[in-house]
């Protein structure tokens, strides 16, 4: 009876545990459930990243559409500009392309680039636009709207505007920098635009237009268009490393605009070698090693790092350099490398070529050509005498023999 009793009793602590280990993971699936379930089946939603936005006259608009996709059903959703105001012309583009509908996947959201271009009877007012998106059956739809505010111009103001995509060039000093600026005529008024520049003392700064080679000092624009110039800029061969600014300014009259640019300088990297005495020949035998010293020069205004040897040279030769690599060598420092050379054990007597490749940072590099002239060993040449007096000697000893004859 009492084992009976033990038996229910581990029954019951069985059931009881399992009821507590699985009860939080039934519920946390049920919550699961409940929490995938509260979105909709199908639905969508158009919205422009602002709902008004307020610009100057003439000035064009730029945004993103966003196209949502707020079910659990993949959505082929096509999308139009069903009110535009006279005077604009408005487009939405995927890349490059003019867009009318895009495929959206379930929970998810494309966007596309809105452009909105006033013409110039666009006066100040408020604009409005619509937009409207729908799904391929036409079952679901969304509708948005955006007010464009457009402001009368204050005469004068930010009628000049300076871009560049890179206002940072970094590179060595012996480089020459051409920076890319755009220049924009945002008045209604044909202007000339005069360019100056400040920068660092004894740098040189001319003005190109793009993709052409004569320096200008001066630019005509329409009203509402821009040009491209470009800014050619020459450090001294002398500037230090370091980050110089240069100020660009384009005026008109009283009216300027100013664009800052910088140039980052890494100093000069380059080096040089040679040997000390300035002979680039040496000696050996076959299969014998001969030994060079190179000396390599820092003779640039940069510390130049991790500088490596390599070699071309005949087949089966061997190259050997100590030091084999030089950590850091500072401007103007020079360091002596001993260069073994080892002719293969079946070479032919004569001259060959053997070349050293010195490597350091950002190209430099120098190449240095040794004339290796191979000669056969001393104890052949040995050998040789003695086999030529040994001839001498049995043809003495043959003419004797046979004069006693």
């Amino acid at each position: 009876m009492g084992q009976m009793r033990r038996k229910h009793w581990v029954i019951f602590l069985i059931i009881l545990l399992g009821f507590i280990f699985l009860f939080p993971v039934l519920s946390f699936s049920t919550e699961e459930k409940e929490k995938k379930d509260t979105r909709p089946e199908r639905g969508i939603a158009v919205y422009p990243e602002f709902s008004s936005v307020s610009v100057a006259k003439g000035e064009a608009v730029r945004m993103d559409l966003t196209l949502e996709n707020k079910g659990r059903t993949d959505e082929t959703i096509d999308v139009k500009i069903s009110t535009v105001p006279k005077g604009w012309k408005a487009t939405m583009k995927g890349g490059s392309y003019l867009v009318s509908g895009l495929y959206v996947a379930n929970g998810k959201s494309r966007t596309l680039a809105l452009n909105l271009d006033p013409d110039k009877s666009v006066g100040p007012g408020a604009y409005t636009f619509q937009f409207d998106a729908q799904t391929a059956d036409g079952t679901f739809t969304s509708t948005h709207k955006l007010t464009v505010n457009v402001q009368e111009r204050i005469p004068g103001a930010d009628d000049i505007q300076i871009t560049t995509s890179y206002p940072v060039l970094r590179g060595q000093t012996d480089a020459r920098f051409e920076f890319s600026l755009e220049v924009m005529n945002k008045s209604d008024s044909d202007r000339t635009f005069n360019l100056a520049a400040v920068g660092p003392e004894k740098w040189e700064i001319n003005f190109k237009p793009a993709y052409e080679a004569k320096q200008i000092s001066s630019l005509r624009m329409k009203g509402g268009q821009s040009q491209t110039v470009a800014v050619e800029v020459t450090p001294p061969r002398e500037a230090q490393s370091g980050e110089y600014p240069i100020l660009v300014r384009v005026s008109a009259g009283e009216q300027k605009a100013e664009a800052k640019l910088m140039v980052v300088l890494t100093g000069i990297y380059k080096l040089d070698a040679g040997t000390p005495t300035g002979i680039l020949s040496l000696e050996t035998m076959v299969g014998k090693p001969a030994n060079v010293s190179l000396f390599v020069k820092n003779t640039g205004s940069a510390v130049n790092r991790n500088i490596s040897f390599s070699s071309f040279k005949p087949e089966n030769w061997e190259v050997k350099f100590n030091p084999e690599k030089i950590e850091a060598l500072e401007p103007g420092a020079l360091k002596q490398v001993e260069v073994t050379i080892t002719p293969a054990k079946e070479a032919l007597v004569g001259d060959y070529s053997v070349g050293v490749m010195v490597d350091g940072e950002r190209g430099s590099n120098k190449t240095v050509e040794f004339r290796t002239t191979v000669r056969a060993s001393t104890a052949w040449g040995w050998i040789g005498i003695g086999i030529i007096l040994f001839v001498i000697a049995g043809l003495c000893g043959l003419f004797i023999w046979l004069g006693r004859r």
